[in-house]
């Protein structure tokens, strides 16, 4: 029987019903493919890219202008995992779309981490809530950020993996959880915040552990590739956060942010005002930027909250805070959203806030778009049509617009259930409460928070 208090029935047969319709919108995207040869919106505009993301990638873990040349942002681990799920032959003299065509190991190794993430998604979920577990799972590990990291072949494909290991109820083992949570920061390097949000619960040991095992994955791996200093990260991370220019409009594609949609609105390379009129776009450089902030001034003001009672916030939430300030603050591509579905669906229909995060994050794994205006039709080679000629339509979308705003209303939903949580703690024990928060505060989503005993009429303090 479903109880009232977690949602009750409505709820639960709305989850099943939004897990069927992600997994009906996959139908007809396949459908589409099957006979038009192309992956529709929003999926990547250029159907002969396919899995460039990972062989890309894979191309410069085999040259030594990683850092350098390519400029990329990504630590040695990237590129040390790339020479192990690849076929070393294939990038000898070749580049580009051949290598694709040559390393099948790559393309093996791909599809294989996606069915793993399915597997480990489901047995996640099924965990914390068994009534629950199905379309949620449906929803994180085959909705559209995952399908789109797929179908590019990014990295986070394995950063997903390691993240799902370090927070979910999985693996028991602190030290284990410390070495995915370094593999993950590894991958993604951004993802070091989720690591000193966990001091904002007091926990110690497991931020120094964490950090610990970042810092010797990095050694390690860079000693085997023997590129990627921290100069040289630095130097490509601050390059590319501050020299960021949407270069046409195709580039406000599949956004977490506003960051591309501003540098369009600002005329830098498209004449965005000549199209929209100028008003439009004086309101939305002012109007944009004024919406991320205060997503972010929503996130940093339930860290406060957190600190102030750490035994009230769970601890993955604490973890989405941090994915979800970096994910606002700077543009990473739409498969990052992944990590967000996942940390969301870790909560229950409790209240007003939580319930309007998990609407949200269900209609972000939609993969599907409203087109509102189409462009004339254009001749593509689809690498999934066997390098054939297709016709792709494509198009203004509702989605461009509304993504990064829906990811913000995630932020600004869970913040409210924590600042809310943190204040009815308050009202019931009082700002004078103290109590030693516990080293061993177990690390898992569903587990009882202990709470100091209460004294009985009468008892000396």
């Amino acid at each position: 029987m479903i109880r009232a208090r977690d949602g009750g029935r409505f709820w639960l047969w709305f989850e099943y019903a939004m897990g069927f319709f992600v997994l009906a919108l996959i139908g007809r995207v396949m459908w589409v493919l099957y006979f038009e040869g192309y992956l529709q919106q929003p999926f990547f505009y250029e159907p002969s890219d396919t899995f460039m993301d990972w062989f890309n990638t894979a191309y410069w873990a085999h040259d030594r202008g990683t850092y350098d040349k390519w400029g990329t942002i990504y630590p040695p681990l990237s590129f040390v995992v790339m020479r192990l799920l690849g076929k070393g032959s294939c990038y000898l003299g070749a580049e580009g779309q051949e290598v694709r065509d040559c390393d099948w190991v790559g393309l093996v190794a791909i599809h294989a981490i996606f069915v793993m993430n399915i597997i480990l998604t489901a047995i996640a979920f099924s965990k914390i809530d068994r009534r629950t577990a199905i379309p949620r799972a449906i929803a994180v590990s085959t909705g559209m950020p995952m399908m789109f990291a797929l179908e590019r072949g990014n990295i986070i494909l394995l950063c997903f993996t390691a993240m799902l290991l370090a927070f979910g109820p999985i693996i028991k083992s602190a030290r284990a959880r410390w070495f995915f949570a370094g593999i993950a920061v590894n991958f993604k390097i951004y993802l070091i915040a989720t690591i000193f949000a966990q001091l904002l619960r007091r926990k110690w040991l497991w931020a120094e552990g964490a950090l610990i095992a970042t810092v010797l994955i990095y050694a390690i791996t860079y000693g085997i590739l023997g590129v990627g200093t921290p100069i040289e990260l630095f130097d490509n991370i601050f390059t590319y956060s501050t020299g960021f220019i949407a270069a046409q409009v195709l580039d406000v594609w599949y956004s977490v942010t506003y960051q591309p949609l501003i540098s369009m609105l600002q005329g830098t390379s498209f004449p965005v005002s000549t199209i929209v009129g100028s008003r439009v776009a004086d309101f939305g450089l002012v109007f944009l930027p004024t919406v991320t902030r205060l997503g972010q001034l929503s996130i940093v003001l339930a860290a406060v909250a957190t600190w102030l009672r750490p035994e009230a916030v769970p601890p993955h939430r604490v973890a989405f805070f941090g994915v979800c300030l970096a994910l606002i603050s700077s543009e990473a591509g739409g498969y990052t959203e992944a990590l967000v579905l996942m940390f969301v669906f870790m909560e229950s229909w409790r209240g007003i806030a939580r319930p309007i995060a998990i609407i949200l994050c269900y209609i972000l794994a939609l993969p599907s778009d409203i087109i509102v205006g189409y462009i004339p039709p254009l001749q593509r080679i689809s690498y999934l049509a066997g390098g054939a000629q297709v016709e792709v339509h494509l198009g203004v979308a509702l989605g461009m617009f509304l993504r990064p705003g829906l990811l913000i209303l995630v932020g600004v939903s869970m913040s409210a259930a924590t600042i809310a949580a943190v204040w009815r703690d308050i009202r019931h024990q009082g700002w004078s409460r103290r109590w030693r928060y516990r080293r061993d505060y177990p690390l898992l989503p569903g587990v009882a928070r202990p709470r100091p005993p209460v004294a009985e009429a009468g008892a000396q303090p």
